[in-house]
C-alpha cells in the first residue's frame, strides 16, 4: 500500500470515529449539550484534527443528518420498487428494512427526531426527510391502490409517515419488544387504510359489500 492509500485510510478511518462518537453524544445530550472538545476527546483526536474534517459542529451535525437519511431511505425504497410477492410480502420487507435500519442505528435515530437545536438549517432538514418519507409512502399507495383520489395521496401518506415514526420513538423506549411486533403493525395499519380507501371507492361506484362477497346483489331480486 502507497503512502496516499494509507494517508487516506487514516483519514476516513478518523472521520468515521468523528461520526460514530457524535451521533451518540449528540444523541445522549443534545446538540447544545455537546461540545467539539467532547467529541473529539472521546473520539480519540485532537480538535485541531476534528476540525480539519468539519469546519464546525454544526456541520458535523448536518453531515450526519444527511448521511443517515439517505440510508435510512434506501433499504425500504429498493424493497418498494424491486421487491417480489404479493402486497403483504413487500410490504413486510420494506417495514422490516425500515425498522432494521432503525434498530442498527438507535444513537442517529434519537438525533435525528428528538434533538431541538434551533438552527433553521436542522429545522429545514426535519421538514425535507418528512416530505421524503411522506413522498415514499404515496408511492407505496400509488403502487397498490392505483385508484386513490390525488387530493388525498399526500394526507394518507402523512397519516403512515406518523404512524411509523410515533412507533419507531415508542420503540426505543422499549427495546425488548421484537422487530416482528413493529413489522407487523405497521402492515396492519397500512392496509386498514388501504382496505378503507377501497371499500370507499366500491361505495362510490355503487358496488355493495354482498357483490364483493360473490353475491348477486340485486336491489329487490331473489336467489
Amino acid at each position: 500500500m502507497s503512502e496516499i492509500d494509507r494517508s487516506r485510510g487514516a483519514r476516513a478511518e478518523a472521520r468515521t470515529r468523528i461520526e460514530d462518537t457524535a451521533a451518540r453524544l449528540f444523541a445522549e445530550r443534545g446538540f447544545a449539550g455537546t461540545t467539539i472538545g467532547e467529541i473529539a476527546a472521546e473520539a480519540g483526536l485532537s480538535k485541531p484534527m476534528l476540525y480539519r474534517h468539519f469546519d464546525s459542529k454544526q456541520e458535523l451535525h448536518l453531515a450526519l443528518l444527511e448521511r443517515h437519511r439517505d440510508e435510512l431511505a434506501a433499504a425500504p425504497i429498493r424493497e418498494l420498487l424491486h421487491g417480489e410477492g404479493d402486497l403483504a410480502t413487500r410490504m413486510t420487507a420494506m417495514y422490516d428494512a425500515w425498522f432494521g435500519y432503525v434498530q442498527s442505528h438507535p444513537y442517529t435515530w434519537r438525533m435525528m427526531f428528538r434533538d431541538t437545536t434551533g438552527d433553521a438549517q436542522v429545522a429545514e432538514f426535519h421538514r425535507e426527510l418528512q416530505r421524503r418519507q411522506r413522498e415514499t409512502d404515496v408511492a407505496l399507495l400509488r403502487e397498490f391502490v392505483p385508484g386513490i383520489p390525488e387530493a388525498e395521496l399526500e394526507p394518507l401518506g402523512e397519516a403512515i409517515r406518523s404512524s411509523l415514526y410515533g412507533l419507531a420513538l415508542w420503540w426505543l423506549e422499549r427495546p425488548d419488544r421484537p422487530r416482528e411486533l413493529l413489522v407487523a403493525t405497521m402492515v396492519r395499519i397500512t392496509r386498514g387504510l388501504i382496505s378503507t380507501v377501497d371499500a370507499l371507492g366500491d361505495e362510490h361506484r355503487g358496488i355493495g359489500a354482498s357483490t364483493r362477497e360473490g353475491t348477486s346483489g340485486t336491489p329487490g331480486g331473489t336467489d
